[in-house]
């Protein structure tokens, strides 16, 4: 029998804000403050090892050498650590659809399905509803984190940290406000994006001097250049790049062991070379089951021509991630998509498990939920292997991402906004705005909570770099540096 349709419950405004209010009461918006390692905090280390268990072991290596970069590049990789040290903070019990990993590193931009640039929230592996304080104190901190790692004087990291929280807390102050249709469409377009920083540049050249206001003017002309070359990173673009002619067709470049084109699989996970091209293709088949009808009939006149494995990102090296050549019309029309494997989200060691079973469903509705717009391709499919599940996507869509480590003081904090911004825009489309913006309240003891809470976590995170290098060293892990 179908199953019966869930009862929504609608409550007015003054209801869901008297809510807000009666939980400022219950769990004070100033006791995020005053953070401190919980009694019989698990090693980090550890935590890091158990998650290494079911990684490629070739890679393993690679992806402790990418986190021994820095502190900055170690808190990419932590989001195990970090969860499970955010199980016993404050949660004033407002629930949203959590991307889970929301440091600053993991928003960009990408082209809508109507090829308009957006800047989004772009990496959802470990996304699971949960309280909405979890995602803020995890961008925040990693604004003080990329700060230092930086070398900005204390007063610059923490006018960078509270940028971000500010533009959250004033957002959704903004969303509340607004209809429920208007919070859905709402989107930071490239068009917004430049006027917001041609108009921090305005601002900036008459508060500071000629110095200041030349190096922001630099970093504007600078991100104006990434946004033109995002317009060029598509599937043609990534063929030049990722694939050589041979034998009058493409294949992908073998580059080990970043990528390793499945003609050099032959034996892994057991398989032969035949056994890879019959997988390949039964992936492909279950994996358009996954699309909408219209998406499905557009994948469908693609035909796969080669299929390898890439290695991507830092906290993501070591699951298993593919990349697969389809071609269209003829040669000159590639599609690549992205395979990434899904897990359980470091979350669901400490929040209730996703509704779905699949965790690459459970992504793939999680970016669906946060992002004003969606890859056309984004679907899922169960593993060859039992306990494997994956995550479809293209490869290259006009993707572009900020250059962090080269900002300056001034180009953070405006960053910071755009973030703070992004997440309060996510959050308010699964969440309660009137109600977290209730709690929220003016905001003051709130901001100065989590900026407090910011600068404890990246003192910790220092620490806990600093063992899991003594670790390497001691040769407890393996590292392998430079790739």
């Amino acid at each position: 029998m179908p199953t019966q349709p869930t009862r929504v419950h609608h409550p007015g405004l003054e209801e869901r804000r008297a809510r807000g209010k009666a939980l400022r009461k219950e769990v004070d918006p100033g006791s995020h403050a005053e953070w401190r390692p919980a009694a019989g905090r698990r090693d980090p280390v550890e935590l890091l090892e158990e998650q290494n268990v079911t990684r490629e072991p070739d890679l393993v290596p690679v992806r402790h050498g990418r986190m021994m970069a820095s502190p900055f590049t170690f808190y990419r990789g932590a989001a195990k650590i970090m969860a499970a040290d955010l199980r016993e903070t404050p949660r004033a019990g407002l629930e949203v659809q959590l991307c889970g990993d929301a440091h600053l590193s993991n928003f960009g931009v990408f082209a809508s399905p109507e090829r308009t640039l957006l800047f989004d929230l772009n990496d959802f592996d470990e996304t699971l509803p949960g309280p909405f304080e979890y995602d803020v104190k995890r961008m925040t901190a990693s604004f003080v984190i990329a700060a230092r790692n930086n070398g900005f004087t204390a007063v610059q990291t923490r006018d960078a940290a509270l940028a971000a929280v500010r533009s959250y807390v004033d957002a959704m102050g903004g969303f509340a406000a607004r209809r429920v249709l208007d919070v859905w469409y709402a989107r930071l377009a490239e068009d917004d994006l430049l006027a917001t920083l041609h108009a921090a540049q305005q601002t900036q050249a008459a508060k500071t001097g000629k110095k200041s206001a030349k190096q922001l003017k630099t970093r504007v002309a600078a991100t104006e250049r990434t946004l033109q070359k995002a317009r060029t990173r598509d599937s043609l673009q990534a063929l030049s790049k990722l694939a050589e002619h041979v034998d009058g067709r493409y294949r992908i470049v073998s580059r080990p062991p970043l990528v390793v084109p499945a003609r050099d699989l032959e034996g892994v996970y057991g398989l032969s070379g035949e056994e890879w091209r019959r997988v390949i293709r039964e992936q492909l088949r279950r994996y358009r089951a996954t699309l909408p009808h219209d998406r499905r009939a557009l994948l469908e006149r693609f035909e796969v021509v080669d299929v390898a494995r890439k290695v991507v990102g830092v906290g993501s090296v070591g699951t298993r991630a593919f990349i697969a050549l389809l071609q269209g019309r003829d040669q000159e029309d590639p599609l690549f998509l992205q395979v990434k494997e899904a897990t359980r989200s470091v979350l669901e060691d400490h929040l209730p498990r996703s509704r779905y079973r699949q965790p690459g469903r459970r992504v793939v509705e999680g970016q669906r939920m946060m992002q004003a717009a969606s890859d056309i391709f984004l679907g899922w499919t169960r593993g060859h292997y039992e306990g494997r599940f994956l995550y479809w996507r293209q490869l290259r869509d006009m993707k572009g991402s900020a250059d962090v480590e080269n900002m300056i003081p001034a180009g953070l904090a405006l960053y910071g906004r755009l973030c703070g911004w992004t997440l309060a825009r996510a959050h308010a489309r699964s969440g309660d705005p009137v109600a977290i913006a209730a709690y929220l309240g003016k905001g003051a003891r709130f901001t100065a909570a989590i900026l407090d809470f910011s600068e404890r976590y990246a003192d910790q995170n220092e620490r806990d770099y600093e063992v899991f290098v003594e670790a390497v060293k001691a040769g407890r892990l393996t590292a392998r540096e430079g790739v």
